[in-house]
């Protein structure tokens, strides 16, 4: 019986699972993770608020993978041989017949002093941490920024640092102590969030305005000390620093011969197949994918290019032509904890709707609904 492999516990790599199962009851389906459970990262944004903890957005898999029959393998991919037909990993080698790698990306942390900001995006402990920072903060200057892969224009997490900007705000104006603190947004990019499109930069850029939000935009970022922001434009002061750099691949793709793009991801094509592999898919944050600049990093696109590459692989398993691919969809809401702003965007369109407290529960609907099928 043939044996699927699939790298990772994320978004992309539960999507394969529920997707080769609904096209194939009998393959036998590998999941190879550190743990057996889901972290729902786009929920960090309401840690430092209290609307979310640890608790609410760590899903245990043990009941989704028993519904869809899936062994599951403990441990860390340290490498692939064979063709990728053997994925190596410090709990022993799995042997597979097709493979999907979702193992995610991994920030690229070479700025100096980079150690004194925290990463919102690594994940639910970054999230507490800026939580319990704020608590103890009588008042100073919070910075939040983030910067891109030079070599890999889709590979950043904007999104993400928009929504820890407005909901520090929010949460200051709450406990009526938002006039102790000064917030600043920076950015190499001289049209940060650009990739959402104009619209809903300007509408960004607006709504720090209307919060007394300062910004420091176009210029190339040197490093940090423990509390200063230094760019090729100037200093400023900082008492707490969030940044999120760009990402670039897991440091286990170095152990193997599959392609890297020049950000340093596995280069895939339109189908998710891995360039000059047999048998080997990549989806989600691991893979640079044929595509628009603006194509994003986020769940919605992991999901759309885990069906793809699950298709693609039960197809090419069975001497069938590989013919699916994904659509390019950016759909998020940019959330600050009382309201939000949804963006949506093709490529043959994009639509904008301005911050309303309607999106911010049909953000938290979502989460609801979505997490569900993992339950």
């Amino acid at each position: 019986m043939r044996n699927i492999t699939i790298i990772g516990a994320g978004f992309a790599a539960l999507k394969a699972v529920s997707s080769l199962r609904k096209h194939d009851s009998k393959v036998q389906i590998t999941l190879i993770a550190p743990r057996a459970e889901l972290h729902y990262l786009p929920g960090i944004i309401w840690i430092p608020n209290n609307l979310r903890n640890r608790a609410d957005l760590t899903v245990p898999l043990e009941n989704f993978l028993r519904r869809h029959n899936v062994f599951f393998h403990q441990g860390n991919v340290t490498g692939l041989k064979d063709g990728g037909r053997i994925v190596e990993t410090d709990n022993g080698d799995v042997a597979n017949d097709g493979l999907i790698i979702a193992s995610g990306g991994r920030f690229i942390k070479k700025l100096p002093g980079i150690e004194h900001c925290i990463t919102p995006c690594e994940g639910i402990t970054a999230a507490e941490n800026i939580r319990e920072r704020l608590k103890t903060m009588q008042g100073g200057t919070i910075a939040v920024g983030f910067a891109g892969n030079p070599n890999e224009p889709s590979a950043m997490r904007g999104g993400p640092m928009f929504e820890f900007l407005f909901g520090i705000d929010t949460l200051l104006r709450q406990q009526n102590r938002r006039d102790k603190f000064h917030l600043v947004f920076f950015s190499p990019a001289p049209q940060p969030g650009n990739r959402l499109g104009p619209k809903a930069m300007s509408g960004l850029l607006a709504e720090m305005g209307k919060r007394g939000i300062e910004t420091h935009l176009g210029h190339k970022m040197k490093g940090f000390t423990e509390d200063k922001v230094t760019t090729e434009g100037g200093e400023f002061h900082a008492d707490l620093i969030l940044f999120m750099p760009g990402m670039t691949g897991n440091l286990w793709f170095d152990n193997t011969d599959l392609p890297r793009s020049a950000g340093g991801l596995l280069k895939a094509d339109e189908h998710c197949k891995v360039e000059g592999f047999e048998k080997v898919y990549v989806a989600g944050d691991s893979g640079s994918f044929p595509g628009p600049d603006w194509m994003p990093k986020q769940a919605h696109m992991a999901d759309l290019q885990a069906e793809a590459a699950s298709k693609n692989l039960l197809a090419e398993l069975s001497g069938k032509d590989v013919t699916a691919t994904f659509k390019v969809e950016l759909i998020c809401i940019v959330d600050s904890v009382n309201k939000g702003m949804l963006v949506w965007r093709d490529e043959k369109r994009a639509v904008v709707l301005p911050f309303n407290r309607l999106f911010h529960w049909m953000k938290r609907g979502f989460e609801w609904w979505y997490l569900r099928q993992y339950r």
